[in-house]
């Protein structure tokens, strides 16, 4: 159990801004062992998320506890995901071979593609928060942020699970975490904790399921395309839109619940 522990709070050292215990320590076979926590961590911060906007909506419009219950996802993680996902509109945006996407996606300057595509991306995650308040009871709501963080975690985990990591520099941040893929026993480890928290949703969590596992296919496809892999800042992205297909999935008109 504590070796267990350790792990989570490696992931979570790793994905957010939690400070955690010093006997964790860190070392890259540890970073690669907890990958099948990466779903825990999207929960807890799916968790936060909710806590906040669930406060927030009280005291005040539901336009202003969106705003506040997203801002807390951000400086929990420091824009960790959000940064990859900048990343790759930059480095697949701006570069048509191969060398050239990666060289992009290094360089730590911000270009078009990425403002455009944050932009974007959170312009639409806003509407689609806005509206799961407006539809859902309470509880549904809480496991809605909670699941779509640990589901998405999931899909960028299932991406490791089918492509090998392409970057040979030894500094980049995210190669501990790709040194092997992750086994059938981290896999169900990960998929158990991330498909518990969308129970509270119903036949309502088949859509959402749906749109990230249509992501999650999407995105393999295409890394394997341009990259015949896969890099930390496509991870990134994989989790972003991950989550962005769970929440249309869950907020398509139409659907079980509507």
């Amino acid at each position: 159990m504590r070796e267990e522990l350790r792990l989570f709070f490696t992931a979570l050292q790793f994905f957010t801004r939690v400070p955690v215990p010093a006997w964790v320590g860190w070392s890259p076979a540890q970073l690669n062992a907890s990958s099948r926590h990466f779903p825990t961590v999207g929960a807890l911060v799916g968790a936060v998320g909710a806590a906040v906007l669930l406060g927030a909506l009280p005291l005040w419009s539901a336009p202003v506890a969106v705003l506040l219950s997203m801002a807390a996802s951000v400086l929990l993680t420091g824009a960790f995901h959000e940064d990859g996902f900048a990343d790759s509109c930059d480095g697949f945006g701006g570069g048509f071979t191969r060398e050239r996407v990666l060289a992009i996606m290094k360089d730590s300057r911000v270009g078009s593609y990425a403002t455009i595509g944050v932009a974007l991306l959170l312009a639409l995650k806003y509407q689609l928060l806005l509206g799961l308040v407006e539809r859902l009871d309470t509880l549904m709501l809480a496991a809605a942020l909670v699941a779509s963080h640990a589901v998405s975690r999931l899909a960028a985990l299932g991406v490791m699970a089918r492509l090998d990591y392409v970057r040979d520099d030894d500094s980049a941040k995210s190669k501990p975490i790709a040194q092997t893929r992750p086994g059938a026993g981290a896999l169900l480890f990960a998929t158990t904790v991330a498909l518990l928290p969308c129970a509270p949703l119903g036949t309502a969590a088949g859509p959402a399921l749906l749109g990230a596992v249509l992501v999650w296919l999407a995105a393999v496809a295409y890394l394997r395309r341009r990259l015949g892999g896969y890099v930390g800042d496509a991870l990134g992205a994989t989790q972003q839109l991950a989550e962005i297909g769970f929440l249309l999935g869950l907020s398509a008109r139409g659907g079980a619940w509507s």
